[in-house]
């Protein structure tokens, strides 16, 4: 066994072999992989082995997409049979509310170019004679579905690693995993150490366990899980010679189910999740199974023979019950972890036969090129902070096994593993009447009702029960002036000699002088955006950057990669040392200065001013900025002081018609004002040019990312971001498919309802063509294609003279 490697790939399932595949493929041949037992140990030997391109993220559709069509490649390249059957598949509903669903999910299929159709019930039972169609009332189709052999596909993604170059080891655990000061590792083995300059941890069942030898503690979980497979079913015996059944899935039934053989496969998760060995996964675990109960899933069986009659007469061949590992949001974990130096992770991945190949791909482009070729942030580890703790993962996991085919509906929020972190003001928003969900772990209101027990959602697609609601507090801050929590945002600190220098270099837009704010765009080297940031400055050595709560660690990895070897520049994550009140509307500036012996006055506080003061009687850092579009200012103070700032903002906007709102009015608000947000309309799969942000860049100076953008700046982009107006009732949730002429031309990538303009509103990003000739757009709602129109300026102050 090799002594050294550029990379240690840790774990031999379908995950593994196919990160060492491409790592090997795309040209770094010195990586090895450690297998404790044989290959497909754990959760791949056992997996049932379907695959399938939807899912809830439009890019992890896109590299199911790929996974599917790299089959071929492996087989022919390792020569290992897969044994792949492209069946295709049918989703079923057999309700009005799976309709829609399945209907978004069209569209949705649409913008990313994947040939998903609805078809008539006749025709699903001529392709399935063995569902009754009198359950459903839709059917869509993807003619890329099918099966695979598990085991075949892992053998096959190692054995063409090691035609590309790589090597892999099976029997061979790893004892521990040390860090040297350097940032490279050393993996003890029993067979010997390898010096890696990185590692991957890959270790499915056992990813926990391998986590904590270098101190991370990952929140996830493996949870039992059944199917089986009946005896031979004379119908699909007597299928001509090349027929095969085509996969479903039945999302009321919770079964999903395919041909094996001459017999079906029928899997199912249970209303109630059981998860397995929290304390570890055993070392002596391999090719094993667990007992099977199907007691657990027998309500499930009921409603798969109903729909399926053939099975309640087949006889049972064989029950598989085996652990699979779950993350708490159900998408895989990937990529370096935050705060530690060259140490990646690929867990969590419990599709693995639909999303190995793009994970493996992801990763490989990461390490190899410094950033994934599209936005992977549904699967970032980073996505994830210390709130995940393996408590917390317990619960969330469970909840998204229980939840696997239920419906989250657009506006729902789920209800486990609440109440992780909250803020000093929770119980005094929450007799408002607040309706709260959690961001990075953190409760914040969405929206306000009337009292504590009218505080409640009802699922819907259409526009829901807050919107009256979210009427007023819009209507309060354009009249007079509304507040609201401000907790859920970023702060980044960068202190000393060096600080204005290095973010000279990560940032593209002007650093302001000391007192002064600027919002600023950052780049990955390609030029797509990194970040959408406010940046502040105290003094010459002190600066503030505020930004997207949710991307707070994906943002101190970026800063922490880019200052190693920097030594005059001090960094710490402040968000949590940060809480603060945001105050909105025409009479913010009267309220503002009841609360302070300061002059407010515009002449004195300027707009983009930053004061380190005092209001309400405590330390405050105030900017004078808002994202409503209104006069606003935005009051920073530490945790222990928010709860007096809140009782002084309170007493002194009493008179003031002061009204508390929440996200869901912030983002009708920036509709209004055609700003986008980060995580929808800003986000790495879009450009400094496309995206509009170039407005803000300094093109006098370097920084990361400049040469990409001078190029796109020289030949101009093909699409730019643009907000649309559509008319319907039922406002865009996202992912929705804009057409033009019969083409989808783009997506949504946000959107809602306007309440000061009265309109449904939307961004998307448009060909440039289309834009300068104002054409005429559809965007297709709940499989409805509805006219919209672009909108050329902001529809609300569109000269910004408001806010400032």
């Amino acid at each position: 066994m090799k002594d050294q490697a550029r990379v240690v790939v840790i774990g031999g399932g379908v995950v593994g072999c196919s990160i060492l595949f491409h790592l090997a493929k795309m040209g770094w041949k010195d990586v090895i992989l450690l297998e404790r037992d044989e290959l497909t140990s754990g959760s791949s030997w056992h997996a049932a082995g379907s695959f399938h391109t939807v899912s809830s993220d439009p890019n992890v559709s896109k590299l199911q997409d790929y996974t599917i069509n790299l089959y071929k490649e492996i087989e022919e390249t390792s020569g290992h049979s897969i044994s792949m059957h492209t069946t295709g598949g049918y989703y079923l509903a057999s309700n009005q509310n799976w309709h829609d669903y399945l209907k978004r999910e069209r569209s949705n299929a649409r913008s990313l170019g994947l040939n998903q159709e609805f078809v008539s019930l006749d025709e699903v039972v001529e392709k399935h004679p063995l569902i009754d169609p009198d359950h459903y009332v839709a059917a869509l189709w993807d003619p890329s579905d099918g099966d695979i052999d598990p085991s075949g596909v892992v053998y096959a993604y190692a054995k063409s690693a090691r035609v590309h170059g790589a090597e892999f080891y099976t029997h061979t655990p790893v004892i521990e995993t040390n860090q040297r000061a350097d940032g490279s590792w050393d993996v003890v083995t029993e067979k010997g150490n390898i010096h890696a300059e990185h590692i991957v941890n890959a270790g499915g069942l056992w990813a926990r366990e391998l986590g904590r030898m270098s101190g991370i503690h990952l929140p996830v979980v493996p949870m039992e899980h059944h199917y089986l497979i009946t005896e031979e079913i004379d119908q699909i015996a007597n299928l001509k010679d090349g027929q095969r059944l085509p996969s479903c899935i039945d999302f009321e039934a919770n079964i999903y189910t395919r041909q094996e053989s001459t017999g079906m496969l029928l899997g199912t998760y249970e209303p109630r999740s059981t998860p397995w060995s929290l304390d570890g996964t055993p070392q002596t675990f391999g090719h094993d199974l667990l007992e099977p109960d199907l007691d657990r899933i027998a309500d499930r069986l009921e409603l798969a023979f109903e729909r399926i009659p053939a099975l309640g007469t087949a006889g049972i061949k064989n029950i598989i019950n085996g652990p699979f590992v779950f993350s708490p949001d159900g998408n895989p974990m990937i990529g370096p972890v935050p705060g530690m130096k060259n140490y990646w992770t690929a867990v969590g991945v419990m599709a693995g036969f639909c999303q190995a190949g793009g994970v493996g791909k992801t990763l490989a482009e990461w390490m190899i090129e410094g950033e994934p070729s599209v936005d992977v942030w549904a699967m970032d580890i980073a996505r994830f902070g210390d709130f995940a703790t393996p408590e917390w993962g317990v619960i969330k996991s469970s909840e998204n096994y229980e939840r696997r085919f239920v419906m989250t509906f657009p506006n729902e929020t789920l209800p486990k593993g609440r109440l992780q972190k909250t803020t000093s003001i929770y119980d005094r928003l929450t007799q408002k009447g607040a309706v709260w969900q959690d961001t990075f772990g953190l409760e914040n209101a969405l929206w306000f009702a009337n009292s504590p027990e009218d505080a409640y959602e009802e699922p819907t697609f259409q526009r829901s029960r807050s919107h009256d609601y979210v009427a007023k507090e819009v209507e309060a801050v354009r009249a007079s002036v509304g507040a609201s929590e401000v907790a859920n945002f970023a702060n980044h600190k960068f202190t000393g000699k060096g600080a204005k220098a290095f973010l000279n270099k990560v940032l593209a837009g002007r650093i302001p002088s000391p007192g002064r704010v600027n919002l600023t765009p950052m780049l990955l080297e390609s030029g797509k955006l990194n970040g959408d940031l406010t940046v502040a400055c105290i003094d010459e050595e002190t600066y503030y950057l505020f930004g997207s709560s949710v991307a707070q660690n994906m943002h101190l990895r970026w800063f922490e990669k880019h200052l190693e070897g920097v030594q005059d520049v001090v960094y710490k994550n402040m968000t949590d040392d940060f809480h603060g009140i945001a105050i909105s509307g025409p009479n913010s500036q009267e309220l503002l200065s009841r609360l302070t012996r300061e002059d407010v006055h515009s002449e004195a506080f300027k707009f983009r001013d930053i004061r380190d003061t005092f209001i309400g009687g405590v330390p405050s850092l105030c900017v004078r900025i808002s994202f409503t579009g209104e006069l606003g200012y935005e009051i920073y103070v530490a945790p222990q002081y928010q709860l007096k700032l809140f009782e002084a903002i309170e007493d002194a906007g009493a008179d003031l018609d002061l009204k508390w709102f929440g996200g869901r009015a912030l983002m009708s608000m920036r509709l209004e004002k055609s700003w986008g947000a980060w995580t929808m309309d800003f986000r790495p799969d879009f450009t400094i040019m496309e995206s509009g942000l170039d407005f803000f860049v300094d093109w006098d100076k370097d920084f990361i990312g400049k040469k990409a953008a001078l190029t796109e700046k020289k030949n101009g982009p093909s699409k730019k971001l643009s907000v649309i107006q559509i008319h319907t009732d039922t406002d865009v949730s996202g992912d929705e498919a804009v057409m033009h002429n019969g083409e989808c031309v783009s997506y949504i990538t946000s959107g809602g309802y306007g309440h000061s303009v009265k309109k449904s509103l939307a961004m998307t990003y448009l060909p440039v063509e289309l834009i300068e000739s104002n054409a005429k757009l559809e965007v297709e709602i709940l499989g409805e294609f509805r006219e919209a129109s672009i909108v050329m300026e902001p529809l609300y102050d569109p000269s910004g003279s408001k806010m400032r």
